[in-house]
């Protein structure tokens, strides 16, 4: 029986070997084999370089990110460097340590832009399209876990896509994770702000939670990355250095008996209850997409920048109707700013100290003090880059800001010096059909004789009018036009570059100024590939529909170019078309500009 046994035993182990030895020679001789490993690891080599491993100053901390411009542009998570200060150091594959500094935050959205100095031009990551993910596509997390990549050598785990368009609740946090991508790839701590690549090498999301076993922070197969496409809707903002927020329609939502999801509760003073949209309305379909459950919707809305508009259609009494909606901020603007420790009341002669005892202390027992760890100083900037952070409230780092408001700008100084032309402009034409106007715009008042009637808006500080009636205020927002030209930024309270958006949600990307005077709100559009200036948008007071402005075809006048033909809207409704014939903005002052 012992023999019989070990003969059987013999005989298993040599199949066995055999059977891993045929395997071998199988996968040896494969080409398709060694091609897809070769291709694999030629893919890992060619994103290896863009991979940033980020340590706080003085190495108390960090996280991961990735490359995506020749500039330095590099994207994080916001949880990885809420705690590392303005600046930062980032190690690449080439073995050099650089400095980095902070560009713009996205709190909700647990993003953060940061840029690389130190370098001409850096290696980068192309971005993919998350839209095309599929459950199943192999998937690459590359970064630093653990702060292993002490050497700056990113480790790369690989994986296949779990799910998609998965929704993470916010947990006692802003940080809300919307529409994105569920992978089986290994993310742990210190992988946060890492990429996920697809098998192309593409950037398709950014690694950010995972979930642990609760005992320890063992990943447990489930780690959770933003898409790249909420990322690029947002981009342009996170470039405008500010602290930006995501959008709430105004309304709350929720899955009826039959399925269908309905609205809740609206707010009356939203944009989307003037467009007509009530309680007990079924979402259809948002943003394009359409919308099945609860989770559906906040997937949808969670991906795009508040000030968005985006096409809605809902159905009441089985009719549908589509509306375009302008998104509202889902946080007050105070709830995003750092928090700061309150001040200490002034010590008064005579109070006690810390450390200080009373005189029978040493009668009582002492409890042994706790351990204490020496305090670190706060790091400083490096000198020659100090001059690339500017504080500002509401703003992550003002001084990228003030770069897009000069890039934009130059589309305004294209058109010609108005710094020094008179006060009063004069405008006449012809609005369809053939009826003529005259556009009168001074210092103490602005008039429009039009259609058979006669507007009038006074400059002495008295209320603004919606002049004329049904225009959304054409002749404040004549006269914000008239500022822009003449006085820039100057002419305002508030000045600063917003982003971009797609201009009247029709897919052409403009860049976007915002403007702020007297309560009065403008937002200036300019073609994102050209700079051409292309309207504005002038609002009397919050939550007031806007006049909406459109140019076509310039003319020069006086050695400056002025819109040939001023489109009116209101609500996306036309008002008029105004064909402008002459124009007299007067002689040029003599005193210099102020």
């Amino acid at each position: 029986m012992m023999n019989c046994s070990l003969n059987r035993i013999a005989t298993l182990a040599s199949a066995f070997a055999v059977c891993l030895t045929v395997l071998s020679e199988a996968s040896a001789a494969d080409p398709k084999v060694i091609a897809e490993q070769n291709r694999r690891i030629a893919v890992i080599e060619s994103v290896a370089p863009a991979v940033v491993a980020v340590f706080a100053p003085g190495g108390a901390g960090g996280g991961s990110g990735v490359l995506i411009s020749p500039e330095g542009y590099a994207l994080s998570n916001f949880h990885v460097v809420a705690g590392v200060g303005s600046f930062m150091k980032c190690g690449l594959n080439d073995g050099v340590l650089y400095d980095a500094v902070i560009v713009g935050i996205d709190p909700t959205g647990d993003v953060a832009l940061i840029k690389l100095l130190g370098r001409e031009t850096f290696p980068y990551a192309p971005m993919g399209d998350s839209d095309k993910v599929q459950m199943g596509d192999w998937a690459y997390a590359m970064g630093n876990p653990f702060l292993l990549a002490t050497d700056f050598q990113p480790t790369v785990t690989y994986g296949i896509v779990s799910g998609v368009h998965r929704y993470q609740y916010p947990a006692g946090t802003f940080l809300e994770y919307a529409d994105c991508i569920q992978v089986d790839s290994s993310i742990n701590p210190g992988n946060s702000g890492g990429p996920l690549f697809n098998y192309n090498g593409e950037v398709i999301g950014i690694n950010g939670r995972g979930s642990f076993e609760k005992r320890g922070r063992v990943n447990v197969g489930a780690g959770y990355a933003i898409s790249i496409n909420q990322i690029k809707y947002f981009m342009d903002h996170l470039r405008s250095g500010r602290i930006v927020d995501h959008a709430t329609l105004g309304a709350t939502v929720f899955t009826s008996a039959d399925g269908t999801v309905k609205v809740d509760q609206i707010l009356e003073e939203s944009e989307a209850f003037r467009r007509g949209l009530r309680s007990e309305d079924e979402i259809v379909e948002f943003a394009g997409r359409p919308i099945r459950n609860v989770n559906h919707f906040k997937n949808v809305l969670g991906i795009y920048p508040k000030g968005w508009r985006l096409p809605l259609v809902y159905r009441r009494d089985g009719e549908k109707h589509e509306i375009l909606v302008r998104l509202r901020g889902l946080h007050r603007e105070t709830e995003l700013m750092p928090r700061r420790r309150p001040r200490q009341p002034p010590k008064k002669p005579g109070d006690k100290k810390p450390g200080d005892k009373k005189p029978d202390d040493d009668k009582k027992p002492q409890a042994p003090r706790p351990m204490q760890r020496p305090s670190r100083p706060k790091p400083k900037p490096p000198d020659k880059y100090k001059h690339l952070h500017v504080k500002k409230e509401g703003y992550a780092n003002f001084y990228f800001n003030q770069l897009q408001q000069k890039r934009v700008l130059k589309a305004i100084k294209e058109l010609g010096d108005f710094s020094k032309v008179a006060d009063k402009w004069t405008i006449q034409g012809i609005s369809a059909p053939d009826k003529p106007f005259t556009f009168t715009l001074a210092e103490s008042g602005l008039g429009l004789e039009w259609n058979g009637g006669a507007f009038y808006q006074a400059l002495d500080g008295s209320d603004f009018e919606d002049e004329p009636a049904g225009t959304g205020g054409l002749l404040i927002a004549m006269h914000h036009l008239k500022l822009m030209l003449t006085k820039n930024e100057s002419a305002f309270t508030e000045f600063f570059y917003l982003g971009s958006e797609p201009l009247d949600a029709n897919g052409q990307l403009v860049d976007v100024l915002v403007t702020r005077l007297t309560g009065v709100e403008s937002w200036w559009y300019f073609n994102r590939k050209s700079g051409v200036f292309v309207g504005f948008d002038t609002q009397l007071q919050e939550d007031f529909d806007a006049c909406q402005i459109r140019f076509d075809e310039f003319k020069t006048v006086q050695g400056r170019k002025f819109p040939g033909v001023i489109h009116v809207s209101l609500v996306d409704k036309p008002v008029a078309s105004f064909q402008i014939r002459s124009i007299d903005v007067g002689s040029e002052k003599t005193a210099s500009r102020k």
